[in-house]
């Protein structure tokens, strides 16, 4: 039984992927991207636009993530990423380049990320498994929950606790 059920936690987490964590992980900056923009250079980020996002990027991911709250880089730190991503070497930053600095200055916390999904694909259908007697007895509820084979009950549970996470998620940011 557990071991369909993990095995469902392995598809999910192939289906989302990479592309899906980009996506995710673009999302994010695209908001704060639009929200720093500055009227002057409406295109670019200055330094210390930059580093308010930053700050905004990692106060998204502390409201997202449970338990120790990761902390922004350096100020030395941003300006030595702001070299490495600044492809057209104008000492600002564009949407785009926004895109590859944030994926290079948070690796590690997007990784903790990732772990808490991976958490919740491993818990979320052991609860399932284990409280559907239970919730047999909900009335109303209680009769379509015993017809559910208990495979399609923690599949479901798993992905409604996903859609959850998800979206407490954006609405944080």
């Amino acid at each position: 039984m557990f071991g369909i059920i993990s095995r469902l936690g392995q598809i999910f987490l192939k289906l989302l992927g990479k592309e899906w964590r980009k996506r995710q992980i673009r999302k994010i900056t695209d908001q704060v991207f639009d929200q720093i923009q500055n009227e002057v250079q409406p295109d670019n980020l200055s330094f210390a636009d930059l580093y308010i996002a930053i700050l905004l990027v990692y106060n998204g991911i502390n409201k997202y993530i449970p338990g120790s709250h990761c902390d922004p880089p350096s100020k030395d730190r941003v300006r030595q990423a702001i070299k490495n991503c600044d492809d057209n070497k104008d000492g600002q930053i564009n949407r785009d380049e926004f895109f590859g600095f944030i994926q290079q200055m948070a690796p590690e916390t997007f990784n903790v990320v990732r772990k808490k999904l991976v958490a919740t694909l491993v818990v979320a259908p052991t609860v399932a498994a284990t409280t559907k007697k239970a919730t047999e007895q909900v009335p109303g509820f209680g009769k379509l929950v015993q017809r559910l084979p208990k495979v399609v009950y923690a599949a479901l549970l798993t992905i409604l606790t996903v859609w959850f996470q998800e979206t407490n998620h954006n609405s944080a940011l």
